[in-house]
């Protein structure tokens, strides 16, 4: 585990380098030196995120949790992190705008990716409650 976090600094560091020497000359490649470095850091990690969602679904069947909200929670997790990977990509090329649009885009989504399991928990509390 701490291999990989010397390799994220590591590759963090090294693009942030090429970045501010960049930024001299070629001022328009520091948006791809910025998206290659999201992208290598995110097949890092890979590997990890792989073994959280089997963890988590591992558990979920002892616990009896229903596999499809499972699944969802998985599903908006994702989208919280590509959309967070989207919007910071944005910002570094100082498109604020359109990194504000993407997070309300995403949370919308999210939103109503979640009503299933808001109103499942509703129902819960509902037969609970006399």
């Amino acid at each position: 585990m701490s291999m990989e976090i010397i390799k994220i600094i590591g590759i963090g560091l090294i693009a942030l380098i090429i970045i501010i020497l960049l930024k001299q000359y070629k001022p328009e490649f520091v948006i791809y030196i910025s998206l290659l470095t999201g992208v290598l850091i995110l097949l890092l990690l890979m590997d990890q995120l792989t073994g959280i969602v089997n963890l988590i679904q591992s558990i979920a069947g002892k616990a009896n949790i229903n596999s499809q909200f499972l699944a969802l929670l998985i599903k908006i997790t994702g989208i919280a992190f590509l959309s967070e990977f989207a919007v910071s990509i944005c910002q570094d090329a100082g498109e604020g705008a359109i990194a504000s649009k993407i997070e309300l885009g995403s949370k919308i989504i999210i939103i109503s990716m979640s009503i299933p399991i808001i109103s499942s928990l509703l129902e819960i509390i509902l037969e609970i409650l006399p």
